[in-house]
């Protein structure tokens, strides 16, 4: 005796296997036909042939399917939703039933249904079209066969176009019979949900052509571009953008081809038939490169030739070169399997991008000009380097010649570590976020300026009360202190309790702490009054960068100082310099990128030459404020070189915080430190010890390790608690938005377009931040340090910025239940 399907009920969601499952009962057929059931012989219970993995044959391959998976969305029960239940168990799909639209949208974010049938007679319940868009603007919907059951027209010229312009893909007219119900689903399998499978099937094949190391085109019937892959640009030195649309590359009528070689291939691949031979194409660059190529036609509907396929290889040294690129891809593989977290990777960083650019040079091709450089005395690394790779080059067969000629153009840009971003198909969030924080503006595009009054320190209001030491701060402001050295520290319960003043506070907890007053040889006195001054610079006016930040980011450099790595490395002057650099590193900040100022033609920018704007201001100011009153000069007591020491620690540090040197400090980070340290662990050799300290304590190292720690803490925003994390992102928010309105007002180029206080979603842009900025920074940063909590805060919070974004929310939380 066979087993009904099982049936499971959660929560407004039915859920039916499809499956046989003993011991349980077969839901009862729809009420209004039970009768119908013995009449046509139909048995309720589902063959076990028919939940079984079918074989599909796609072209030459065998694909697998499941049983498929159904979706009905019915605000009730009633005779049509049961005429579709029954006929799901009839079929032997598994189905579920939503009784409302969030119950339907979490459904399917968990089964991912092949099908999605949707009750359309009645918008008093829900309204179907909204439902269908929304589960439309998923993207794992986009193989999904989505169906509107509607009431029988009055009219048989209704018009479909609507369901189809809301995402439905047919429409049913309500029919309870079981069997038209039945014949409606066995149509969808093999019809359009077979053609999604398909079509599932090829992404499979576009990666198989996206990795090959053979160039790959396709054209259509005309011979016009429909597709290139990575290996073509890379041999051809086109992107694909500039093939698309166009005709073929051009193979040139010359004396390395046969005057009738064009005619031939067409003559050959237009009646149908295969093409094999060697020719020479022309490459962007002008150069000539000979193939191996393979032409074939694609036989179409209608028995038409509808595609040409051509398959290219460079003649020369084929063996040879496909070691070269094993090995290449071998590294690449390699590296991303290293990389942590990988769930928040957006995989900004492309191999294929730095590889795919034309190259202008050829193996013949010798710089004569290198012939000075292998003369001179002094060489810099980076010469030396390029020296080698020219004497490899000389006894390289073409292939590798080419590829080394393209290693020699990045070479020699000066953005060696600076990632560069397409134009097309990039998430403008990261774009730009890019833009903005990484670029000095586009040189005063135009006519108008933004003239900043030149700055004068700002008077401390004598009503204040500023505590004379560490006694004096009030019990309520040291409660509020009680957990500052945990990670955890609420930095706005203090701006809260200290009237938006919290740096004097917490600096003077802080420098305590670490003992400063007595590295400096200076008083408690002139480290509050210095203290006082510093604050008093910064704009509480500015939603992000105010005293607040600057109190912030000194929180996370003193947590990071007191981790056993970061104490191994530093000595007390490197402490001092990094509290200090942390106190100072946004004074005087004015809430507006240097891409603004540059654009504006602000003071800061004519005096800096467009350059580390803000940086070069915040440190250069800081030193002004301190050394021009004697009251708050806290290096007035110190020997001379020691100062010059400590100043330029300082300096490096502040310098550190701008953004367009941020991969290079990450990656010599990576490659000096965390490198050599996870090698020296995984080989266990003798002196361990000792070759530890070496490259903790190095001078050089040192100096990448106080870089990495103040760039950690000034964006250590996204691995606070979450409602940490939340505040922060309505802030910079607020002030890119701020930024946003006042380009607009003044005419100026607007830097990051997306920061439109009207259309932004904040979800989106810190995602962007975290995967392009804060990932690869933060696990290098717990490699070295241990820093598990972080990490788990920057795990939860990207989860939460996701979730909102996924429900197309823009705002920093989800609406009031």
């Amino acid at each position: 005796m066979g087993c009904a399907s099982s049936v499971h009920i959660s929560d407004r969601v039915v859920h039916h296997s499809g499956k046989g499952s003993e011991g349980s009962h077969a839901p009862q057929p729809p009420s209004a036909a039970p009768h119908r059931v013995p009449a046509l012989g139909l048995p309720v219970k589902s063959p076990d042939h028919k939940t079984s993995v079918k074989e599909v044959q796609f072209g030459p391959m065998k694909l697998y399917k499941d049983p498929l998976q159904v979706l009905l969305v019915f605000s009730k029960d009633d005779s049509q939703s049961n005429g579709f239940l029954w006929a799901c168990e009839r079929a032997g799909f598994s189905c579920s039933i939503a009784r409302t639209p969030e119950t339907a949208l979490q459904c399917f974010l968990e089964k991912h249904h092949d099908i999605i049938i949707i009750d359309h007679r009645h918008s008093r319940y829900f309204d179907a079209e909204v439902l269908c868009g929304s589960i439309r603007a998923m993207k794992s919907s986009e193989n999904t066969v989505i169906v509107a059951v509607v009431k029988r027209p009055e009219r048989e010229e209704a018009s479909v176009m609507p369901l189809i312009a809301a995402g439905f893909n047919r429409r049913y007219v309500e029919n309870p019979h079981m069997m038209s119900c039945y014949n409606e689903l066995i149509q969808l399998e093999y019809g359009e949900v077979h053609a999604q499978f398909q079509l599932r099937a090829c992404n499979a094949i576009f990666t198989a052509m996206e990795q090959s190391q053979e160039a790959i085109e396709i054209t259509n019937e005309d011979q016009l571009i429909q597709y290139v892959n990575p290996a073509y640009e890379a041999i051809m030195g086109y992107q694909q953008g500039e093939l698309l649309g166009k005709e073929g590359v051009e193979v040139p009528k010359s004396e390395k081809n046969k005057p009738d070689l064009l005619e031939t291939i067409n003559s050959c691949i237009r009646n149908g038939k295969e093409w094999q031979g060697v020719y020479f194409a022309k490459k962007k660059n002008g150069d000539s490169v000979q193939q191996n190529v393979k032409i074939m036609p694609v036989i179409g509907q209608g028995g038409k030739i509808r595609h040409y396929v051509s398959i290219n290889r460079p003649l020369n040294d084929i063996n040879k070169m496909d070691k070269y690129s094993d090995r290449v891809q071998a590294e690449s593989q390699t590296d991303v399997q290293s990389s942590k977290h990988k769930d928040r990777r957006k995989g900004s960083l492309d191999v294929r991008s730095t590889t795919s650019r034309g190259s202008d040079g050829s193996s013949q091709r010798r710089h004569s000009s290198m012939a000075r450089i292998h003369s001179m005395t002094i060489e810099a690394p980076i010469t030396k380097v390029i020296n080698i790779i020219n004497a490899a080059q000389e006894s390289s067969p073409m292939p590798v010649a080419e590829a080394l000629d393209r290693v020699l153009e990045i070479l020699r840009t000066t953005e060696l570590y600076s990632p560069q971003l397409g134009t097309k198909d990039e998430d403008p969030h990261t774009n730009d976020l890019v833009g903005g924080l990484m670029m000095d503006g586009l040189r005063r595009l135009s006519g108008n300026e933004y003239i900043f009054a030149t700055k004068q320190p700002h008077h401390i209001p004598g009503h204040l009360g500023t505590p004379l030491s560490l006694s004096d701060i009030p019990q309520y402001v040291a409660r509020t202190m009680e957990n500052e050295e945990s990670w955890d520290f609420d930095i706005f319960s203090l701006e809260a309790a200290t009237i938006r003043r919290p740096l004097v506070y917490l600096g003077l907890k802080v420098f305590s702490r670490f003992g400063v007053c007595e590295f400096l040889h200076c008083s408690e006195s002139t480290l509050r009054a210095w203290l006082q001054a510093i604050e008093a610079n910064y704009h509480s006016s500015n939603s992000y960068h105010n005293s607040t930040h600057a109190a912030d980011v000194l929180h996370a450099t003193a947590y990071f100082l007191s981790k056993e790595h970061v104490k191994q490395s530093l000595d007390p002057v490197d402490e001092v310099a990094a509290l200090i650099a942390a106190t100072v590193h946004d004074v005087d900040h004015p809430g507006r990128t240097n891409s603004f100022l540059c654009n504006a033609g602000s003071e800061l920018a004519i005096l800096y030459n467009d350059t580390a704007v803000l940086e070069s201001h915040h440190a250069a100011l800081a030193f002004q404020i301190t050394t021009r009153d004697d009251k708050c000069n806290i290096f007035k007591n110190m020997e001379r070189t020691e100062y010059r020491t400590l100043r330029q620690a300082i300096i490096d540090m502040v310098l550190a915080t701008e953004m367009t040197k941020h991969f290079e400090h990450v990656n010599k980070f990576v490659n000096s430190i965390n490198k050599p340290l996870a090698a020296l662990e995984e080989t266990g050799a003798n002196g361990e010890e000792e070759s530890v300290k070496s490259i903790l304590t190095s001078p050089e190292n040192r100096i990448l390790i106080k870089r990495m720690l103040i760039k950690c803490a000034d964006v250590s925003n996204p691995c606070r608690p979450l409602q940490l994390c939340i505040e922060w992102a309505g802030r910079i928010s607020e002030e890119y938005f701020a930024q946003t309105d006042e380009e607009k007002r003044q005419g100026l180029p607007v830097v990051m377009p997306v920061f439109d206080r009207n259309t932004c979603s904040i979800p989106k842009s810190q995602i962007s931040f975290i995967d392009y900025f804060i990932t690869d920074m933060f696990d290098a940063w717990d490699a070295f340090a241990d820093l598990p909590n972080l990490m788990q805060h920057l795990d939860n919070n990207f989860k939460y910025w996701k979730n909102l974004d996924e429900r197309k929310l823009r705002s920093l939380r989800p609406p009031m239940e």
